[in-house]
């Protein structure tokens, strides 16, 4: 079962679109007024592409931040069978994508990562107690849509063919039974969902509890760009932290990025939730395709992520005191 492409299209950049309206509380000392974040809004890729699928890193703690990663999709295309106990997921290839300044798509240039690659979240979470998600609050507009119109599936990543698979467990599906939290403005954009029941297999994240993160500290941040399967993108840092509560970094994210645990890959701990980054492409016009818009890895600003200082007291923390800090350099090595 496949939506239409336009639909399809229009589903998946429809939370994007949500959040980029003209806000003044953005602005302030440290941060420029939204819309003049370079990639903070549009979505970029800076320098080389640091997306890889969970499978292809080496590092099993950073493949388990990618399982307790959750996608979210429309309630409508997620179709459980109770005989077989699976799930049939409604997707469709990406072979599109929309265009600055356009009010359509176009198709993408031959060799675009992950063409063809299947899609359909539109959003991303990250598992932070036995039953609770934390999101962007533009993911989720209220209780009724959390409860009736959103599914957060666990597991959709990529097989060895490239592809996510068509059906998963049913036990890897959840529903939301309350809209525990949301803010969605003056730069903090979360929420905070608890799911119809805990979640046995998989590890809750743990987040920083005290302080703010430096400037410099090196990120990685995990989920669903463009609706695609899981990936993990690293070879980020933090270049500015505002007062307002959020902070940019260089992080390769898109729209379905929203709500993507951003993660302090020296601690382990996840420093906040990636929350403005547009799924904008650029149009080729020599070759007549969309093309990623790739800036300089040493831009000073990047996507914007809201503060995890800004939800932490609302979620219980079980961990065991913090094991010392992890070395960046051996954490996340990339297979060729």
């Amino acid at each position: 079962m496949k939506r239409p492409g336009t639909l399809a299209a229009l589903a998946l950049v429809f939370a994007a679109i949500r959040c980029l309206g003209p806000d003044p509380a953005l602005s302030g000392p440290t941060m420029p007024p939204a819309g003049t974040l370079l990639c903070g809004v549009m979505g970029c890729i800076y320098g080389a592409d640091d997306r890889r699928e969970p499978r292809e890193v080496r590092s099993a703690q950073i493949r388990g931040w990618a399982d307790s990663t959750a996608a979210l999709f429309e309630a409508r295309n997620v179709t459980e069978n109770p005989e077989t106990r699976q799930a049939a997921l409604t997707t469709e290839p990406f072979t599109t994508a929309p265009i600055e300044h356009w009010s359509g798509t176009a198709p993408l240039c031959p060799d675009a990562l992950f063409r063809g690659q299947n899609r359909g979240a539109f959003c991303s979470g990250a598992l932070v107690g036995s039953d609770l998600i934390m999101t962007a609050g533009h993911c989720v507009d209220d209780e009724h849509q959390c409860k009736n119109g959103i599914k957060f599936v666990f597991g959709f990543q990529s097989g060895e063919n490239g592809q996510p698979p068509a059906e998963i467990p049913i036990d890897d599906v959840y529903r939301c039974s309350q809209l525990l939290a949301r803010r969605h403005g003056g730069g903090v954009d979360y929420a905070l969902v608890k799911l119809d029941r805990p979640v046995r297999d998989r590890a809750p994240m743990r987040l920083r509890r005290t302080g703010k993160p430096p400037v410099g500290s090196p990120l990685t941040v995990i989920g669903h760009p463009l609706g695609l399967p899981a990936k993990i993108s690293g070879g980020a840092t933090i270049r500015i932290v505002s007062e307002k509560g959020y902070f940019a970094g260089n992080l390769d994210a898109y729209g379905g990025n929203s709500g993507s645990p951003v993660i302090n890959t020296a601690t382990g701990e996840v420093e906040g939730i990636a929350v403005r980054a547009f799924s904008t492409f650029l149009y080729d016009r020599t070759r007549g395709c969309a093309t990623e818009r790739v800036m300089r890895d040493d831009e000073p600003q990047g996507t914007e992520v809201t503060l995890v200082e800004k939800i932490k007291d609302l979620i219980p923390d079980h961990h065991k005191p913090k094991a010392p800090s992890l070395d960046a350099l051996t954490l996340y090595p990339i297979q060729p």
